[in-house]
């Protein structure tokens, strides 16, 4: 029996928890032995006693780390979390492996077993553990409240007696899972949207939410990269870009930002000329601040306001819905533990595994780190 131990997350403002009362049991029923540290679901609302009533044991942290044979977390590993992991464990989460070059050293050389929820196959038998996924689609949900919440005026067209309020127009740039959350969610709240996006296999996607597709100039190829992801283009071809969505960016009254390339910085989509054409009262919700930013003139876990224009730079939307991000991931993570403890042990035989791993028997696996000299 594998003994699966859930932390507390340590990062600074992350309120997620690796596993619920619902997962504990799956994990449970799938041979495992649940152990959670206690207090590790208090920021998602789920006290000890509903982790004890599904069957997991609470633990201290101490005791989890030096005991499990595998670890699910939520975000990368803090300081200090890497060296309290037993020799030989496993351990899951969204690890930022582009980022973890040293981190991946220190796991190799205790011979731990690390594997990315960010390196989840886009395969259809791996659906269900996309973890990107489920948790860019409750940050597209709540990038759209923050801007209604900023912008002053209504979101919807409004008939009243003392006249129309025309509807708000909001840009959202990027046609991937949060990109279309953010769509459907604006059009719920009635405003117009139009949508910009370098593949244009997504165009269908967009107009059956009720969004508007920008034409883009015309790729030498398609604008698609492996798994549906977007790939990384020309600085030609971003300039390009930026005089089309120009004139639309200027109309706006809020532009929200999507587009990601994995591994690699978030492509500029909005310079500060852009930013400087638009009216005074609109807002811009940036969701690659993390990668630095679609917008020139992010600030990384700040709100700030350029030629009257607020740009929201807030990291790690997710956490800010605690209670579904967590049931959503837990439900992701759950997937992925399933996988690996089928008949008492861990096991990466799998396609689905291999693909996600860091490390290994004492050396780092992850191509982009290993090539940047995380070895053992």
């Amino acid at each position: 029996m594998v003994q699966i131990f859930i932390p507390k997350e340590r990062r600074a403002g992350e309120s997620r928890v690796a596993a619920t009362p619902e997962t504990v049991k799956r994990l449970a029923k799938g041979g495992g032995q649940p152990w959670i540290e206690s207090g590790a679901g208090l920021d998602a609302h789920l006290a000890d006693d509903v982790y004890e009533a599904a069957g997991a044991r609470i633990v201290s942290g101490d005791d989890g780390w030096r005991g499990a044979g595998l670890v699910l977390k939520v975000g990368p590993l803090e300081e200090g979390e890497a060296e309290a992991l037993r020799e030989g464990a496993a351990v899951v989460g969204l690890l930022a492996p582009h980022k973890a070059g040293e981190i991946l050293a220190r796991l190799a050389r205790k011979r731990v077993t690390a594997l990315a929820m960010e390196l989840v196959p886009r395969i259809s038998r791996a659906q269900k553990m996309d973890a990107l996924s489920s948790q860019a689609s409750v940050a597209g949900y709540k990038a759209v409240l923050l801007a209604a919440s900023s912008l002053g005026k209504y979101f919807p067209l409004l008939m009243t007696a003392a006249g129309t309020v025309q509807p708000a127009k909001v840009v959202v740039m990027g046609a991937g899972v949060a990109g279309l959350q953010a769509i459907a969610t604006a059009r719920r709240l009635g405003a117009t949207v139009e949508v910009s996006d370098i593949r244009p296999a997504v165009k269908e996607q967009v107009e059956s939410l009720g969004g508007r597709f920008i034409d883009l100039p015309v790729m030498q190829e398609g604008g698609e990269g492996s798994g549906g992801y977007a790939k990384a283009v020309s600085e030609d071809f971003l300039r390009k870009q930026q005089e089309v969505i120009a004139e639309k960016v200027a109309a706006a009254d809020v532009v929200i930002t999507t587009a990601l390339v994995p591994g690699r910085p978030a492509p500029r989509l909005l310079t500060a000329e852009m930013v400087s054409r638009m009216r005074p009262g609109a807002v811009i919700v940036d969701l690659a601040v993390e990668q630095g930013g679609n917008c020139e003139l992010s600030v990384l876990g700040q709100e700030v306001v350029r030629s009257g224009v607020r740009i929201i730079g807030h990291e790690n939307l997710a956490t800010t819905l605690a209670e579904d991000a967590s049931m959503l991931y837990a439900r992701n993570v759950a997937e992925v533990a399933a996988l690996l403890t089928k008949g008492g042990s861990i096991d990466l035989s799998d396609e689905i595994a291999q693909a996600m791993l860091l490390t290994h028997e004492g050396a780092v696996v992850f191509g982009a780190a290993a090539a940047r000299g995380a070895t053992a």
